[in-house]
């Protein structure tokens, strides 16, 4: 790897050389700023694309679980000698079931506590 050494003027004073070093800071800021504005940019642009990606598997999965609901309850109905409205029931039981569970078991992973200082330190010292 070479290195590129910038020309230095023997004759230049203390003066140019911190104007030198004034508008080298300067440039680099404005490089970083710069930089730093192409990667929020970019990063903004990656999660639209996940966000629309997102909302259009959740639009799909929405009519799947309509479409799965009403098999459930028709199927549940014809078993039940053509009353539907138990298969309408039972479905809804089954379903508010599912959904109980899942907000028992979302409280129960959101009352976890989280990492306490000394853990957060041993994950970070591993990771490094």
């Amino acid at each position: 790897m070479a290195v590129q050494r910038m020309p230095v003027d023997p004759d230049a004073g203390i003066p140019d050389l911190i104007s030198r070093l004034g508008d080298d800071s300067k440039r680099l800021v404005m490089d970083e700023v710069h930089l730093a504005k192409l990667e929020v940019r970019e990063n903004l642009s990656r999660a639209g694309r996940g966000a629309v990606r997102l909302g259009i598997a959740f639009g799909v999965g929405v009519v799947a679980l309509v479409a799965l609901t009403l098999l459930l309850a028709t199927l549940i109905g014809r078993l039940a000698a053509g009353h539907m409205w138990i298969g309408a029931v039972v479905t809804g039981i089954v379903e508010l079931a599912i959904a109980a569970w899942l907000i028992k078991r979302g409280l129960s992973a959101y009352a976890e506590p989280s990492y306490t200082l000394e853990q957060t330190r041993k994950v970070v010292l591993r990771s490094s």
